[in-house]
């Protein structure tokens, strides 16, 4: 074990973090930055001890457990170089080589729990030339430290602007649902959506208890059922969209960048699904989407994120909402719109009822009060276990960035360790979209989903084009 200071500052780990660090449930998020010049790892080590360790005391803790049995974070003595790995492959092999070469190391790496004697973060660097970059940095970061949002905040503290470094990164602006039918409502409508969200948060609710227990979805072609499927053997598949063209089918359509998106993923997935057991289109499946809690509007500062009482603090803050897939035969695949619809009304639904999210996190507490935090990562875990898919998305800046001068051409990122045959994440980057697709390996073909996804966004921008009106969703 590193060694502790003894005048090391100890502070507790959330609850959150709690639930998502244990032998019941361990989640890990692997981010890769797929570089434009090979990766010179000659400044890795000074980089690493002058950026970003500062960034958090986290990244310089281990958890510890005291003798009230309370889990606390613990600052050590980081050894930098225990942390950093640069693996050797065969020399002089051709791109496509080095392509499974690093599907491999992936899986590898997406398998292996992190060491708890020394902090939950490790970097690995791969200087070999892969079909889609000249090199790779792979970040693996424990879930205990931080979300989606805190991490890619500590992430982007790292990187610059590559045209220009003195000035800032910016994102993509975020605009909060307005009201287009003005701000009079007739007592009747407002008694109906008071009712409407009263029986949506009940429902909601119930549905997340039984999801945890007993309500498992069918066994399709992209849920094993597998016992332990997160210990498994994983291939990862990404696929890449163009914003301006998403924005097209979203200004066509009246929705949002998310409904089109969710919507693309919801109908690949079961064409794929149906191609390859008909019938399976139509089969109970629902998705696990990790929505992020905070009033995002753009990333904070490191600075400001750690400071007491933070309006977007730094942790995990986030949620769960489970989302049907709409079936195929309800909705039909010769209409590819009506799924952008129907994922739009699904989440517009979960989100008027997103008391239930609340009553679930008091819930979460109850459990971890009276059974431990084991006892709510089981709760967790059992959700994941009884869905088929898990989906979260992060947003990622609008220029291209630079690691150390080095220019990063794309970057994408998964969750690891969870019991689920499919993982899904979404950012966004530099006028693309990237959707990372993590696989039961042997049991899902990566290449045939990510085809079905392709071919879902062709037919959807196809049939928005072609529309001469604007459909309401309602």
């Amino acid at each position: 074990m590193e060694n502790i200071l003894q005048d090391a500052i100890s502070a507790p780990v959330s609850p959150a973090g709690q639930f998502l660090s244990n032998s019941v449930l361990s989640l890990s998020v692997i981010a890769v930055l797929e570089t434009e010049v090979p990766v010179d790892d000659s400044q890795a080590m000074y980089l690493l001890r002058t950026v970003f360790l500062p960034i958090n005391p986290r990244f310089s803790s281990i958890i510890v457990t005291n003798e009230d049995g309370e889990q606390r974070w613990k600052r050590v003595e980081v050894r930098v170089e225990d942390h950093v790995n640069v693996p050797v492959f065969p020399a002089g092999m051709s791109p496509e080589f080095y392509d499974k070469c690093l599907d491999d190391y992936l899986s590898k790496i997406a398998m292996e729990n992190l060491p708890q004697s020394r902090p939950l973060w490790e970097i690995h660097i791969i200087k070999y030339p892969t079909s889609h970059a000249a090199g790779n940095v792979i970040f693996k970061l424990h879930h205990s430290l931080g979300d989606g949002f805190s991490l890619m905040g500590a992430l982007l503290s790292c990187l610059q602007r590559a045209d220009n470094p003195s000035l800032p990164l910016t994102f993509p602006s975020v605009q909060l649902r307005s009201n287009k039918d003005g701000e009079i409502f007739s007592m009747r409508r407002t008694l109906h959506k008071i009712f409407s969200t009263v029986y949506n948060t009940a429902s909601d609710f119930s549905t997340s208890i039984l999801k945890s227990c007993s309500a498992e979805d069918d066994e399709t072609p992209i849920r094993s059922g597998q016992h332990g499927v997160e210990f498994l053997p994983v291939g990862i598949e990404t696929v890449i969209f163009s914003l301006d063209h998403i924005k097209q089918i979203k200004s066509k359509l009246g929705v949002t960048l998310n409904d089109v998106i969710t919507g693309t993923i919801f109908l690949g997935t079961r064409l794929y699904m149906e191609t390859l057991s008909p019938g399976s289109g139509s089969a109970n499946s629902t998705s696990l989407v990790l929505l992020n809690t905070r009033m995002f509007a753009g990333y904070k500062s490191i600075e400001e994120m750690v400071k007491p009482n933070a309006e977007l603090p730094w942790g995990n803050n986030f949620a769960f909402l489970t989302i049907p897939l709409p079936k195929l035969r309800d909705v039909g695949a010769e209409n590819p719109l009506q799924f952008v619809f129907k994922a739009r009304e699904i989440i517009k639904r979960k989100r008027m009822s997103s008391f239930a999210v609340y009553l679930t996190a008091k819930y979460l507490q109850l459990v971890s009060k009276f059974r431990g935090a084991q006892g709510a990562s089981k709760y967790i875990h059992g959700t994941m276990t009884n869905t088929s898919m898990g989906i979260t998305n992060v947003m990622g800046p609008i220029e291209q960035m630079a690691l150390a001068s080095h220019p990063v051409k794309g970057l994408y990122f998964v969750v690891t360790g969870a019991p689920q045959s499919l993982m899904i994440g979404v950012i966004s980057y530099a006028g693309k979209l990237r959707v990372a697709l993590m696989v039961e390996k042997d049991f899902i073909d990566p290449r045939k989903l990510k085809s079905h996804i392709e071919h879902a966004f062709d037919l959807i921008f196809k049939a928005a084009g072609s529309s001469r009106t604007s459909p309401l969703a309602n």
